[in-house]
């Protein structure tokens, strides 16, 4: 096999597949997308029931704009442009008066502008942007069931200004992204229940930018990363209350910029560049009278990142800027009676991690410059008055960078 090929990207892109990778020779598909959206898109939904023997179920979502291409066996060419000016907004409602069913599946999705661009066989050459500027980007979930009950129990409830997902098998990639949001984004869950006599998770998410890249298959990618968070706040809150449950977790996540770049091939080179100036909230609250086990799990971080190759070489060029009126992280559990309470709180402005597998030749190159000006608060506060443990968790970090290389879990 020959020496290794490289992927280039400046001005034009140019991406050329490692070897080993086939490839066809047709002419490669080219995709040019323009997407405004100005007006308001709203998505609402009320379950009203009574009892189920099986299953409540409601799935919200609004999108402001939405683009999904692809191409097997042949090279894709990439220019897109979304932008997302209205408020976008999405809310469900459910009333149970005696029993939601064995299970329980509750489902709001809000998000500004999405996008997903999969490849296999083939190289993608890519150029994405990305802008939410309107009002606000909002997802809230309410479930009134004071005096009933259900079985299992999934709420899941998720606020997006941005997100742009890239998927190579077998291939190669070139692609610049820019995302900007400066949109309002809110996640809100409420959950009441007398009981739950199964399982139940509750968790809220917010995010304003957010980017996925996905290598397999000796795939080989560069990517050149821009993201910025300028609205005045990005916010998660999770809160649930129940009489009686067997095992109950509620959990709030905020990122404001977040870049997960993974792949098992040659190379992966990441330009980062993330820029956070929003209030960043993450609160998680569970109230359970008499419990198994009760955990409040809330995580909030201006700016995160990571990008891994477990198969090759890692380069990683990143700078984060976090500022703003800073990141604040609360969680809350309390009960009466129970067995095992958690309440676990973490808050960071920066954090970035880079690694590499030491078991397939893996190098890793990486240069880091992070910058923190805001407060970092984290309350973790856990009660119980009688039960078998209780534990509480507080972690407050301004800047953190992992780098590595190791051999990969078997």
């Amino acid at each position: 096999m020959g020496k290794r090929a490289r992927i280039l990207l400046a001005g034009t892109f140019i991406a050329i597949a490692p070897c080993g990778i086939a490839t066809s020779q047709a002419a490669p598909a080219t995709v040019l997308n323009s997407q405004v959206q100005l007006g308001d898109v709203f998505s609402q939904q009320t379950l009203n029931v009574v009892t189920v023997s099986d299953t409540t179920r409601a799935i919200t979502t609004a999108t402001g704009n939405g683009l999904d291409t692809g191409t097997e066996r042949n090279d894709l060419n990439m220019r897109s442009t979304q932008t997302q000016s209205g408020a976008v907004g999405a809310d469900t409602v459910t009333n149970v008066a005696e029993h939601a069913g064995a299970s329980a599946s509750l489902t709001t999705k809000a998000t500004g502008n999405v996008g997903d661009a999969n490849v296999f066989a083939g190289t993608l050459s890519g150029v994405y942007h990305q802008t939410t500027d309107g009002p606000s980007v909002a997802a809230h979930s309410t479930t009134a069931a004071t005096n009933a009950g259900v079985g299992d129990l999934t709420s899941s409830t998720q606020a997006v200004g941005n997100s742009q997902g890239l998927g190579i098998s077998y291939g190669a990639a070139g692609v610049r992204t820019t995302q900007t949001n400066s949109a309002n984004v809110v996640s809100e869950d409420h959950s009441d229940f007398a009981y739950s006599s199964g399982t139940a998770v509750v968790s809220s998410g917010a995010s304003a930018n957010n980017l996925t890249l996905s290598g397999v298959g000796g795939s080989a990618e560069r990517v050149i990363a821009n993201q910025s968070s300028l609205s005045n706040v990005v916010q998660a809150l999770a809160f649930s209350k129940l009489g009686q449950a067997q095992q109950v977790t509620v959990a709030a996540t905020t990122a404001a910029n977040t870049i997960n770049a993974v792949n098992n091939g040659p190379l992966l080179d990441a330009t980062i560049r993330q820029d956070n100036q929003a209030y960043v909230g993450a609160h998680a609250d569970i109230s359970a009278d008499l419990y198994g086990s009760a955990s409040a799990v809330a995580y909030g971080v201006g700016n995160t990142a990571v990008a891994g190759d477990v198969g090759g070489e890692v380069i990683v060029d990143n700078i984060q800027s976090n500022s703003g009126d800073g990141i604040e992280v609360v969680a809350h559990q309390s009960g009466s009676d129970g067995y095992d309470g958690l309440a676990s709180a973490t808050a960071t402005g920066n954090a970035v991690t880079g690694y590499s597998c030491s078991t397939c030749s893996g190098k890793l190159t990486a240069s880091n410059q992070q910058t923190n000006e805001t407060a970092i608060l984290s309350y973790s506060t856990a009660e119980a008055n009688t039960g078998r443990s209780v534990t509480g968790v507080s972690t407050a970090v301004g800047n953190t960078a992992t780098f590595y290389i190791s051999k990969p879990n078997n």
